[in-house]
């Protein structure tokens, strides 16, 4: 447990890390303005070798009901729904037809397949440990990923030129996009496609959804954008070095070789091409960086880190929100919210519209700021400045649903617990912090659980 001396201790390092620290942190990304990209014979059109698939030896279906309690995820459910598995294949090929799938191509592609129930257990599966920022940063961005970001991105730096002048995203984004979603196109499962999203579209409480992958997959395999051997990825349908769903390789799938195919699996230009195409099309803005590291002040207004209240940087400076290489901010008109993944304890980052972006393309916090972060590093920056607060055992789910009830008893109004820690927790928790002397920064610590047991 940390008590208040220690982290007021804490807060007076990290104000003299302003001066103490010169270190070239989040530099901002220079693109070349966006452009309709015609043929460019001099870029690179190299293939990327798919990860060879395991032996089949993945273990098979618990045999259990699912954990979130879904009718349709008890284990009769499932074992009933699995047996009409062929009936419900063949309720689909009217709505296959109308997408211009040929019965010749749905029957070569449904006439054998059977369902994978091991997806069941993963479709239902709720960890009973979250990782943390920093643990999630720490298995992300590795020397090992960094130097073979780099390495890529000299081998194919025509290809990232052309993507970049044609739709104005930053290079090492994608790189990092790349690198985070599969190492490099070395992890991006080897689950067919097809029948993974068959199994999802019959079984399971997600039918709906993945009825609509289902039907795009088989426009893929219509199309032939993508050989149906290579057409494998996670358990969920996701596929390529960059993960897309079939859905949205509908959506931002560019032939950007202009070999009449949309390959984000084998065509190094499409795959790029195609993630710079997600990332334009869901807002990203060129030559702006995704955000920036920040040294908080104890001081600070805590209900002020949140996504809804964006502030410009100009206006974040004023409340003592610096950046800790004592470094002016680029543009200071800005837009940006605060996150403090681990309040004072910890660094705080202001995220401009391009972190939105990164959301758009997972909606993980974690997520984003390891490519974020990564980006910087492929792009020569370093480690971020300040420490994460390692010393903090980072809250089971249980853990977080205890918390929530006990604070509930206390008379707060956090919803429906749920294990999940949103706004109205948040502010519960920082009302809580400040009645025991704590910095109130709405951090879920181990202690703050500890001292809500006790009341």
């Amino acid at each position: 447990m940390r008590a208040w001396a220690k982290i007021r201790k804490l807060t007076g390092l990290m104000q003299k890390l302003r001066t103490a620290l010169t270190a070239a942190i989040l530099a901002t990304a220079v693109t070349g303005a966006a452009a309709a990209q015609d043929r460019d014979d001099r870029y690179i059109t190299g293939t990327i070798s798919p990860p060879a698939a395991s032996p089949g030896n993945a273990p098979e279906w618990s045999g259990e009901s699912g954990a979130s309690g879904h009718p349709l995820m008890t284990a009769p459910a499932i074992r009933a729904a699995a047996a009409s598995f062929p009936i419900c294949l063949e309720r689909m090929w009217p709505a296959a037809a109308r997408r211009g799938v040929s019965r010749e191509t749905y029957h070569a592609v449904t006439a054998s397949l059977t369902p994978d129930l091991r997806i069941m257990d993963l479709l239902d599966n709720q960890p009973e440990f979250t990782k943390s920022f920093w643990d999630y940063l720490d298995v992300l961005v590795t020397d090992v990923r960094i130097a073979k970001g780099r390495e890529l991105l000299q081998k194919y730096r025509a290809t990232f030129d052309a993507v970049e002048q044609a739709y104005g995203v930053d290079r090492y984004i994608l790189a990092a996009i790349w690198g985070v979603e599969t190492n490099y196109g070395t992890i991006g499962g080897d689950r067919p496609v097809v029948r993974s999203t068959a199994t999802l579209a019959c079984i399971g409480r997600r039918q709906n959804y993945f009825r609509e992958e289902f039907l795009s997959t088989l426009e893929i395999i219509q199309r032939g954008d993508v050989r149906p051997d290579h057409l494998v990825g996670s358990w969920a349908g996701a596929f390529g070095p960059t993960q897309f769903m079939p859905t949205a390789f509908k959506r931002y799938a560019v032939d950007f070789d202009h070999d009449g195919r949309r390959d984000v699996v084998d065509s190094v230009p499409d795959l790029i091409a195609s993630t710079a195409n997600n990332l334009r099309k869901d807002g990203w803005v060129n030559g702006q960086t995704w955000g920036y590291e920040v040294v908080i002040p104890a001081t600070l207004n805590f209900a002020l880190a949140d996504r809804r209240q964006a502030m410009t940087i100009r206006e974040w400076e004023r409340v003592g929100v610096v950046r800790p290489n004592g470094k002016a901010f680029a543009r200071p008109d800005e837009l940006a919210y605060l996150l403090v993944p681990a309040g004072i304890q910890g660094p705080g980052f202001l995220m401009l519209a391009n972190f939105n972006a990164i959301m758009k393309y997972n909606p993980a916090e974690a997520y984003a700021l390891a490519i974020g972060h990564l980006s910087d590093r492929l792009r020569g920056g370093e480690r971020f400045a300040q420490d994460w607060p390692r010393y903090e055992r980072v809250l089971s789910r249980n853990e977080r649903l205890e918390l929530q009830q006990l604070l509930s008893q206390q008379g707060y109004d956090i919803g429906d617990p749920d294990g999940h820690l949103g706004s109205k927790t948040r502010s519960a928790i920082r009302d809580f912090q400040g009645k025991i002397g704590q910095v109130p920064d709405g951090f879920a610590s181990a202690e703050v659980l500890e001292r809500l047991r006790a009341r």
